[in-house]
């Protein structure tokens, strides 16, 4: 790896990375051994865990209870004030699991042939335990540090963060008072023949939609010219044809040039690059706003014409889409007058402004990753799910979603999946990488 410079560059150099790698994996071993799953979460035990870790080694360590047995750890680094704080930031909880489905216990961090097994190994245990080694070593190597270094572990990611990051943001705003930080949202793969990272800059933000239609009922023996439910079908169908364009931000216009350029995206004109956009559902709705049908609700019994129909939308809007103008487009396309366009929450006015992505703590990632794979693509993306870093940019924060790491397609498919695991290679390159991106941003 590339030490990136002088100054810590003595520290650097001193790292046993091997021991350092060992004494990662049987953390991450244990952590997996503690069962989060959410609900209910229990997450108190795994704050306990980390803490006590971090409290091991000096590091002050506060425990804040959010619910009973739902706590989140956060831990400092004082530096030497001339910038302002880089948080690392991680969820402690995952999603349940179907033992049925698993070949591997999900709970007992089994390793076998270079991989962990485990829930939370890939969504978000792994990370969390880079983040961890990162904040063991900086202190155990004395690193000159110019920012205060932040961990902070909450509870609830997977729930919608309620009596997690959104609790913490509201009633413990000291905590996430910092300049930069970085948690879960995006990472490294191979496309195209490169290996490419992504950090996620942005995300899009969910504004749900109900279509509610209403008719005059009747018995099913009877012709019906205003079936409720048939009404509402054909909306769904014009919803579903609904060809939208794409719209470019700038840190998604540079994440297409930059692939363009490496040969990943056809860039040999505009139509070729929307071409290639298009031909990847994963990457489409990076550029456009996005709907899906979720949950029908209609009828009572089988002769029964049902006098109200609804359905449920799954709505994805990019970052500074107002959510007025959005329901209202949606109806324009359902052009039903007896059809109900609503809110299914209260929505946000607007969403959030659009985060920088030339930043130093991008530029630290850029260098940390390029020092590993040295023809890498790194770029800003979106993500189009939904991460903790919301809660953090709407207060300013720049909040990257980043795992430095490159997931071979089968442990990206454990995010939520059966036999969620992580390669040792895999950790053990994240582990350096977390570490260097910390010490070119900090140091």
């Amino acid at each position: 790896m590339d030490r990136g410079g002088r100054e810590g560059e003595r520290t650097v150099t001193e790292i046993d990375w091997p021991a350092v790698h060992a004494e990662a994996l049987g953390i991450l071993r244990e952590y997996i051994r503690i069962d989060t799953r959410n609900p209910p979460g229990n997450e108190a035990a795994a704050a306990r865990f980390l803490g006590g870790l971090l409290e091991a080694e000096g590091i002050p360590v506060e425990y804040v209870e959010i619910d009973p047995g739902r706590e989140a750890v956060h831990a400092r680094l004082a530096g030497d004030g001339s910038k302002r704080p880089f948080m690392l930031s991680n969820h402690m909880d995952v999603v349940p699991v179907e033992p049925a489905y698993w070949t591997k216990p999900p709970f007992e961090g089994v390793l076998e042939d270079g991989r962990l097994y485990g829930r939370g190994t890939i969504d978000m245990k792994g990370f969390g335990v880079m983040q961890l080694a990162t904040m063991l070593i900086a202190k155990r190597h004395d690193l000159p540090l110019k920012r205060d270094l932040v961990f902070l572990g909450t509870p609830d990611e997977e729930a919608g963060s309620a009596r997690g990051m959104a609790w913490i943001v509201e009633h413990r705003p000291d905590l996430v008072d910092v300049e930069y930080a970085l948690n879960e949202g995006d990472s490294g793969r191979i496309s195209g023949g490169r290996t490419v990272f992504s950090v996620a800059a942005n995300e899009k933000f969910g504004c749900p939609l109900r279509l509610v239609a209403t008719g005059a009922g009747g018995h099913g023996s009877f012709i019906h010219t205003d079936n409720s439910m048939v009404r509402l079908a054909k909306a769904l169908v014009r919803l579903d044809e609904w060809q939208r364009p794409l719209s470019y931000a700038p840190d998604t216009r540079a994440y297409v040039d930059r692939l363009a350029e490496a040969g990943v995206l056809d860039g040999s004109s505009e139509e070729a690059l929307e071409a290639s956009i298009r031909a990847r559902r994963g990457l489409t709705p990076m550029f456009m706003n996005t709907l899906n049908v979720t949950i029908v609700n209609a009828g009572v019994k089988r002769n029964v014409l049902p006098s109200r129909s609804e359905a449920t939308l799954d709505c994805r809007l990019l970052p500074g889409q107002d959510t007025e103008d959005w329901r209202r487009q949606v109806e324009e396309v359902v052009a039903d007058l007896d059809i109900a366009v609503e809110f299914v929450n209260d929505p946000q006015p607007r969403a959030m402004p659009r985060t920088e992505w030339d930043t130093e703590l991008f530029h630290a990632i850029e260098g940390s990753t390029r020092s590993v794979f040295e023809d890498a693509v790194v770029a800003p993306t979106m993500t189009i799910g939904t991460t903790d870093n919301r809660f953090l940019r709407a207060r300013g924060v720049v909040s990257y979603g980043f795992t430095p790491a490159v997931f071979a397609r089968e442990e990206n498919n454990g995010f939520h999946g059966n036999d969620e695991f992580i390669s040792v290679e895999t950790f053990n390159t994240g582990c350096e990488l977390t570490f260097e991106i910390m010490r070119r941003l900090c140091t």
